[in-house]
């Protein structure tokens, strides 16, 4: 029963958001808009450079449109959280102890905004041309990773959503300390991690699995070596992690759920 009730809240938010059909073409255009500045940003580089880290404009693009995609989609189903502190500082959370229901599927469904699809649909845009221009030997193996590799990513950006916005049970203004690993995970995993300094890189690709977003995919895909030195099958493990980070974020949630104390609101 409490399966089909989720199903039916995400319905009746995109038939409200549906109502306005001209409201929602533009915010979904300005949604695509947004994600091809962050774009623009990169080719200004490459008019610079010839590569960037060992790796070529193209490829480069294909690093951007995993981790785009991936983004939006976890955006889309996550993004959510970043209203945790309301709900912990007004009170809200407690009416949803008080429901039959898991409290991060209510939160996850709470504010589906049908709008962040169109970053999903500029990022998919890019990978098109990407992946048409980067000369990958195809292979099934290769196709099943470019379908899976933006759904693991998604994942895996979902599990540091729920993982950081976590601290706002402890902390109740620590959106901006969340903020910093999702938003920053998305701009971090955009680029070849080699790039960045050793401490980031061993903190936000590691610690926090970016790199198994985009880049060690592509690696895999692409059929190149890692710059940092780790083996080729390292870039086929990227769903594998993000199973490891969904079972992470799940134990992190319910950890801080069960201390949860309330605001006294």
């Amino acid at each position: 029963m409490a399966d089909s009730i989720y199903p039916r809240l995400i319905g009746a938010r995109l038939r409200s958001q549906m109502s306005y059909r001209a409201s929602f073409a533009l915010d979904l255009v300005t949604q695509v808009l947004a994600q091809w500045i962050e774009l623009v940003v990169i080719l200004v580089l490459f008019g610079h450079v010839s590569a960037l880290g060992g790796f070529t404009k193209d490829e480069v693009l294909l690093m951007y449109a995993f981790a785009g995609i991936a983004f939006g989609i976890a955006d889309l189903f996550a993004g959510q959280l970043d209203n945790l502190p309301t709900y912990i500082r007004t009170g809200t959370f407690d009416v949803l102890l008080m429901r039959p229901l898991g409290t991060l599927p209510q939160i996850m469904v709470s504010d589906v905004r049908l709008r962040r699809v169109g970053r999903i649909i500029g990022a998919i845009a890019v990978m098109v041309y990407a992946l048409a221009h980067v000369g990958i030997g195809w292979t099934p193996a290769k196709v099943a990773l470019t379908i899976a590799t933006p759904l693991a990513g998604a994942v895996i950006f979902g599990a540091i959503w729920v993982v950081t916005c976590s601290v706002c049970f402890w902390i109740v203004e620590g959106r901006e300390f969340a903020n910093a690993f999702t938003y920053g995970s998305n701009a971090f995993t955009s680029y070849p991690v080699n790039v960045y300094s050793a401490p980031l890189r061993w903190v936000m690709a590691f610690i926090v699995p970016g790199a198994f977003v985009a880049y060690y995919p592509s690696l895999a895909l692409l059929g190149k070596q890692d710059p940092l030195g780790l083996p080729g099958w390292v870039g086929w493990t990227s769903p594998l992690v993000a199973a490891l980070a969904a079972v992470v974020a799940g134990f992190v949630w319910r950890f801080a759920v069960r201390h949860y104390r309330g605001t006294g609101s």
